[in-house]
């Protein structure tokens, strides 16, 4: 690989510039990639193996910043959890009920999943106060999405603008089991109340408009909850006074860092790429099922299943003649929205380099990630020639424009700043991306996999 390809400047404020220029021959990609742990199956594997009785050992945890934070929080409420410098890591924990009061704000970093489910944790251990906060993007985020099911089943909780913004304030107490209808689909409300369900009395149910990711109630189950689903009416119910047992736990690679690797290789000229050890979890693998609808060449190999999760290789390939990929433009909506929430701006890529126009619905959620995620892409990509319409659920995106690199900006949130890297890859000239060090959130190796794989 040529250096010139890819480049990274630091600045002296310790952000880091990505400079991508392509060569004027054909660049491709090519190579075996073994990606990042699942980064939401590494969050619940810690904080599950704090509450349990005995030792977890989880294989293959994700050592990005956010489960570092996860990690941190628990550690302060007397968990024992190595060090995350392995991707074998050791939770002794503490027993469900026995975490400790802190005697420091718990800082939960950029990671919502962090805040929200440690939320329900946190309000159902009485006799204990908690102060909780997050840098300057989390504290932006809406917190009244879990706060207002914790408040139905009798928690105390304060924070900013009527309990919706971090620093909250919680005093544990004794809960009551609620029957929670969530107007989103939401795996963050959904796992939060029955984290909080944990410790009451009686059954919390919590029913979805749709189906969001399981993998609470899969882990769950495997640590010892007493825990039912109904697929029918879409309700996950939990019986509170179970005790969990220390685990091992094997964490599946992230369909969502995948998901990079699958739309770089469907828009390359001439790659071909592998995806090792990819977690495909049906309730994940909306990316896959909106990429086959827009005509990517991906196959699943070695179909396997690992700790109770299913896990496959993912092989993409070029399809397309020269530089016109063979993608076509669709719609994405409804009920696929939850399972591939988180992919949507890479997905937002594939569609730019499609023939025809894409829209994407039913997507509002995209605007309180770390980001505004709809109004960022549209933007950055926009600054590139990509012809991109903002929708107030989504993006209205039509393909087949070639992209001119540009001076583009992460805005802090990792999953922007590898997609417009992957964006660059097939644009013609330089394209700066700021703050790029922000991919390191859900995957440290990122910059590091992207020169390996350029040919």
């Amino acid at each position: 690989m040529s250096p010139a390809i890819i480049s990274v400047e630091t600045k002296e404020d310790i952000s880091q510039n990505l400079i991508i220029k392509p060569p004027a021959s054909r660049l491709s990609l090519h190579g075996n990639i073994r990606i990042p742990g699942d980064k939401s199956i590494s969050h619940r594997a810690l904080m599950l193996g704090a509450l349990s009785e005995g030792e977890t050992k989880i294989q293959g945890l994700l050592l990005g910043e956010d489960p570092r934070s996860t990690a941190s929080c628990f550690q302060a409420m007397g968990a024992e959890i190595s060090p995350l410098n392995t991707e074998l890591v050791t939770v002794r924990g503490i027993g469900l009920g026995n975490l400790t009061e802190p005697v420091d704000i718990l800082n939960a970093g950029n990671s919502g999943t962090t805040l929200r489910l440690m939320l329900g944790i946190l309000a159902s251990h009485p006799s204990r106060f908690f102060t909780v906060t997050g840098d300057g993007s989390l504290r932006s985020r809406p917190m009244s999405r879990v706060v207002k099911p914790l408040l139905e089943m009798g928690a105390e909780i304060w924070g900013r603008k009527g309990n919706s913004l971090a620093p909250l304030a919680i005093q544990g107490k004794s809960l009551k089991p609620i029957h929670y209808h969530s107007p989103i689909a939401s795996a963050q409300v959904k796992s939060c109340i029955l984290l909080a369900g944990l410790m009451t009395e009686g059954k919390t149910t919590v029913t979805e408009p749709a189906l969001s990711r399981d993998h609470s109630e899969r882990m769950l189950r495997a640590f010892g909850a007493e825990l039912s689903v109904d697929p029918s009416t879409k309700s996950v119910t939990v019986t509170g006074g179970a005790k969990l047992q220390g685990q091992t736990v094997i964490v599946p690679g992230d369909i969502s860092s995948a998901a990079f690797w699958l739309v770089a290789g469907a828009i390359v000229p001439g790659s071909e790429l592998v995806v090792e050890n990819v977690g495909v979890n049906p309730t994940r693998t909306g990316i896959l099922e909106a990429l086959a609808m827009m005509g990517a060449d991906i196959q699943q190999e070695n179909q396997r299943e690992v700790a109770g999760e299913p896990v496959a290789d993912l092989r993409v390939r070029y399809a397309g003649t020269g530089s016109v990929t063979a993608l076509k433009g669709c719609t994405i909506s409804g009920d696929i929205i939850p399972r591939l929430i988180d992919e949507i701006p890479i997905l937002a890529v594939a569609a730019v380099f499609a023939q025809g126009t894409t829209i994407i619905k039913d997507a509002e959620e995209l605007r309180v990630k770390e980001s505004d995620r709809i109004t960022v892409m549209a933007q950055q990509l926009g600054k590139m020639g990509a012809k991109i319409t903002e929708l107030p659920d989504g993006m209205e995106i039509t393909g087949g424009t070639p992209l001119t690199g540009a001076d583009v900006d992460s805005f802090t949130d990792h999953r922007i700043a590898m997609s417009l890297a992957i964006a660059a890859l097939n644009a013609t000239g330089t394209t700066n991306i700021q703050r790029a060090e922000a991919a390191s959130i859900s995957y440290p190796d990122f910059i590091t996999t992207l020169e390996t794989v350029c040919k």
